[in-house]
């Protein structure tokens, strides 16, 4: 968890300190504009990723500022961890205690989760928005997990390239041998976080659908692997310089609302959220006992399309969550009964009151 953080040249914060104490829930309020997601945004950048915005590095940096920007935290084990983006650089470095390091390692710190309005819709988006969202939770308890899609990404633009320019079939049994051994420890990654999330999600159940994840499924991964790797000796063909092949990159996950007895596509927009919250709940939950480290859940706009037993429920199941919370919202009333929060008001990029609720 976070005990504080502070924001220098990041996005409106000209520089904004946070000191979070032994506040469980953190609730950033303040008119649109003030920068409240932007304090949510920086602390997401914690864990080595774009973050929930998933913006391109350099517009994270002050618009008035020199370029550049830091968000520096002090964890509860009495470790800084610090993202930023010199002057002029178009990429952004880590440390953890003063020592450089590689983004992916920041990961082992910090497990940090986020919903915002854009994941409000994921049930109705495309296949590639719910591959990337449950994609970052199995990562938030497997952080390898992302390091190899990234290689598996790698993999595909130089098969396509070496297909394109005629490489010979030793070059190209290399390329899809590695393929094909990396797509199934992706599709194995995201079959083991499906069993460990539904041991927990009691109001729902999550699956996995695609041709690797149902040759891992039907026999074992070596028997995925060497059918698989026969797939793709099979189809070395591209079509407006694309690859046609399926694999893990055309996957998608799907959720079940057993309260409902239905898909959750199909069900109403506040049905969506509740089962969306009710999903990070869970994988809070499995975070902290499988790993052992208290994870960080940012609800961005947290009571949106949430009546008021919903918002009442939610409350309630955050505040009995193992995790630190951080949550934003336009009207402090809402978040009025949540108890060992912290109530920070943004104005214009500045950290202007903080108060502490009672325990």
């Amino acid at each position: 968890m976070i005990n504080q953080i502070t924001l220098t040249n990041f996005r409106n914060h000209i520089s904004s300190r946070i000191t979070i104490d032994n506040a469980k829930n953190i609730i950033i309020t303040g008119l649109n504009g003030a920068g409240k997601t932007a304090v949510l945004e920086a602390v997401s950048l914690l864990c080595g990723e774009r973050g929930l915005r998933g913006a391109e590095i350099q517009n994270l940096a002050r618009f008035n500022g020199d370029g550049g920007f830091s968000v520096f935290a002090t964890t509860d084990d009495e470790s800084d961890v610090c993202v930023f983006l010199n002057p002029g650089d178009t990429n952004r470095h880590a440390k953890i205690d003063n020592e450089n390091v590689a983004l992916a390692e920041l990961a082992k710190k910090l497990r940090i989760i986020w919903l915002t309005p854009k994941e409000d819709r994921i049930f109705m988006e495309s296949a590639s928005d719910r591959r990337a969202f449950f994609d970052r939770l199995a990562a938030s308890f497997e952080p390898s997990h992302m390091g190899r899609i990234a290689r598996l990404n790698k993999l595909m633009s130089e098969r396509a390239g070496a297909i394109k320019n005629g490489a010979d079939n030793n070059w190209l049994n290399a390329i899809d041998t590695q393929i094909a051994a990396t797509s199934v420890s992706v599709a194995a990654g995201r079959i083991r976080y499906a069993g460990e999330i539904n041991y927990f999600f009691s109001s729902g159940a999550v699956s996995v659908n695609g041709c690797v994840e149902k040759l891992v499924l039907e026999e074992n991964a070596m028997y995925a692997e060497k059918k698989y790797l026969e797939y793709l000796q099979n189809n070395r063909e591209l079509i407006g310089d694309k690859m046609v092949i399926d694999g893990v990159h055309k996957s998608d996950f799907g959720v079940f609302n057993k309260k409902l007895n239905l898909p959750a596509q199909i069900t109403s927009t506040g049905q969506q959220k509740a089962i969306l919250i009710d999903l990070i709940l869970a994988h809070a939950k499995l975070v902290n006992i499988k790993t052992g480290v208290a994870p960080l859940i940012l609800l961005d706009e947290a009571a949106a399309h949430l009546d008021n037993e919903a918002r009442a429920k939610l409350f309630h199941d955050l505040n009995a969550s193992n995790a630190q919370v951080w949550a934003t919202g336009l009207d402090a009333n809402i978040f009025r009964n949540i108890p060992n929060a912290l109530f920070v008001t943004c104005v214009d990029g500045t950290i202007n009151n903080i108060v502490m609720t009672e325990n």
